[in-house]
């Protein structure tokens, strides 16, 4: 087991380029290995069994025509057959006497000689399927020769005796030469094949290099580095994932600076204002029951904001992280909506806001009812934040068929088209407000990252001089 991790680490080391190279060398060493193997060692056997594939061939050939020709016609056929696959053709009777011959090869072991042909006609006879096939020396020429016989017609009742012979021709000669022609193809095309391996590992390492580099420079912080990916289909996908990566991590880059920034100074405010009055109260109103009683009112509401604040940072952390788990439970959408205006008509009351609400036919809706509200919510404090002179705010709730539409209009200055895309993230406020701003500035992305956990379609609508208008539209509503 530690010499296998020792050679993966190894193994981890060795260039790209390296590896490219050393696999095409081995595809070629073993594509040489195959070719000797075959063209050198198994040549001999190759050529034999041949030989005996065209025997048997023309074999079927002479027993097919052997009672549907005429005598001129068969021994034409016999000729055209000795010809053309180099043989030597004997035809017996059921006798074992000569009918036909045809000697190609002016030295074979058939015509001429009945003490041998009469020896093979006996060996087909004996043989289980009626056939032989003799690798024999010429006892003159001293070369391999070929022998084929089998029955004509019925192996049981044989009509004649076919006997073929074929010399074998020497292939040590012939193996020579190709050895020789070999070794001079290897050594051509191992320089070959090593130029081409060195120049196609060289190219498909070099932008796999080109991306590793510029990824140390992503590594380092550096956002504005470029991906080149020119060479291959893999290189530019890479080079494009890697693209996309960077703008993403410069994003989130410039969200975490900006998040530290809005952060750090929401807190600072508070704890100065905090630490001022604690420090006027132990200095100044500690014996004064009216001006202490003021100065812990605003401690207590300093530390509200604070609270708010965390809070808001804990439940946006958890939503966008994927650890906030969907608890969905039925209620009704309607009761919902009326229960959570009213909370507001204490608070607003005294401010002077008017919140109107235009239910619709009351839905049972099955999702997170804890969620829906903190979005309903932040929706409805969005909109007092942001409304006219008139302080009106209009909550409506729309049934659809594919589910209940919830809006909520404010009328206050609007906001720009280009920065309605910007208005669900972090920490952006419209500048079209006229009074103080309240709440940390992660509401509408808190409602964002709900309704897409939820994955609910959710917008903004706005003119600008007339207000805005948000939306969401619920799509688990229970028959």
């Amino acid at each position: 087991m530690r010499l296998i991790k020792k050679l993966r680490s190894v193994n981890s080391r060795i260039p790209l380029k390296f590896k490219v190279w050393m696999y095409f060398i081995l595809f070629t060493i073993v594509v040489f290995v195959l070719l000797w193997t075959f063209q050198i060692l198994f040549l001999e056997k190759f050529y034999e069994g041949m030989k005996v594939r065209d025997a048997a061939a023309a074999a079927k050939k002479i027993s097919a025509s052997y009672d549907t020709m005429e005598k001129q016609e068969f021994r034409s056929l016999l000729s055209e057959v000795a010809v053309e696959n180099d043989l030597c053709v004997e035809v017996l009777d059921k006798y074992g006497r000569s009918v036909y011959s045809e000697d190609v090869l002016g030295d074979c072991l058939i015509h001429g000689r009945e003490n041998y042909t009469s020896v093979y006609v006996t060996d087909i006879i004996n043989s289980s399927d009626k056939e032989i096939r003799y690798r024999i020396v010429n006892p003159r020429t001293h070369y391999n020769m070929l022998l084929y016989g089998c029955v004509l017609g019925d192996s049981d009742r044989p009509e004649g005796y076919l006997l073929l012979n074929s010399a074998l021709v020497p292939v040590g000669s012939t193996v020579s030469i190709i050895k020789r022609q070999l070794m001079i193809i290897t050594a051509l095309l191992i320089i070959m094949a090593f130029i081409i391996s060195l120049f196609l590992s060289r190219r498909i390492a070099r932008p796999i290099a080109r991306i590793t580099k510029s990824a140390e420079n992503l590594a380092k912080g550096d956002f504005s580095t470029k991906f080149d990916g020119k060479g291959y289909l893999e290189a530019k996908t890479l080079a494009d994932t890697l693209t996309y990566a960077e703008e993403e991590l410069s994003r989130v880059d410039t969200m975490q600076r900006d998040l530290i920034a809005n952060v750090s100074h929401d807190l600072r405010t508070p704890l100065t204002m905090l630490k001022a009055y604690a420090e006027m109260i132990r200095d100044l109103s500690g014996d004064n029951p009216v001006k202490r009683n003021e100065h812990l009112e605003i401690i207590i509401n300093e530390t509200d904001r604070l609270a708010l604040l965390v809070n808001d940072i804990l439940d946006l952390s958890k939503l966008e992280s994927g650890r906030q788990k969907l608890e969905p439970v039925e209620f009704g959408i309607s009761g919902k909506l009326s229960e959570i205006i009213d909370r507001f008509k204490g608070i607003s009351g005294k401010q002077g806001y008017e919140i109107h609400f235009t239910p619709d036919e009351e839905r049972i809706v099955c999702c997170d009812v804890v969620k829906i509200e903190q979005v309903i919510y932040n929706l409805i404090n969005n909109a007092i934040n942001y409304t006219g002179k008139d302080k009106q705010v209009f909550v409506r709730q729309i049934n659809q068929d594919n589910g209940v539409l919830i809006e909520v209009e404010d009328t206050g200055d609007g906001i720009e088209e280009d920065k309605i895309k910007l208005i669900f993230d972090k920490y952006y406020r419209s500048e079209n407000h006229k009074r103080e701003v309240v709440g940390t500035g992660l509401g509408l992305s808190i409602v964002k990252a709900v309704l897409k956990l939820h994955n609910y379609d959710y917008g903004v609508r706005s003119t600008l001089g007339k207000g805005s208008t948000f939306w969401f539209r619920i799509d688990d509503v229970v028959e």
